[in-house]
């Protein structure tokens, strides 16, 4: 997985942050899914416009980690939320 690759939320997917947190519905099955503060925040900056690469540098000033470490950090949690419906290719 490329740290260039661009996705978007699911059609499918609805994305809500709730209190101190957030979830994740999928319309079409009814899962419900909650995020913790990684997932929450890599969330409300996919907006098929921008790269992993570009999300991982508006959040490094959040996280105390290498900038190389969040990049693969988050290439995971999107292959892990692309294989569930979550989110999207947008390329």
């Amino acid at each position: 997985m490329s740290a260039s690759k661009v996705y978007a939320l699911s059609p499918i997917a609805s994305f809500e942050t709730v209190g101190d947190g957030a979830v994740i519905l999928l319309g079409d099955s009814g899962q419900l899914y909650s995020c913790n503060d990684t997932s929450e925040a890599f969330l409300r900056n996919v907006d098929g416009q921008r790269s992993i690469d570009e999300i991982a540098r508006l959040m490094e000033s959040e996280y105390d980690v290498a900038l190389e470490t969040l990049i693969g950090d988050l290439n995971e949690l999107a292959a892990e939320l692309e294989s569930e419906g979550i989110i999207v290719s947008a390329e």
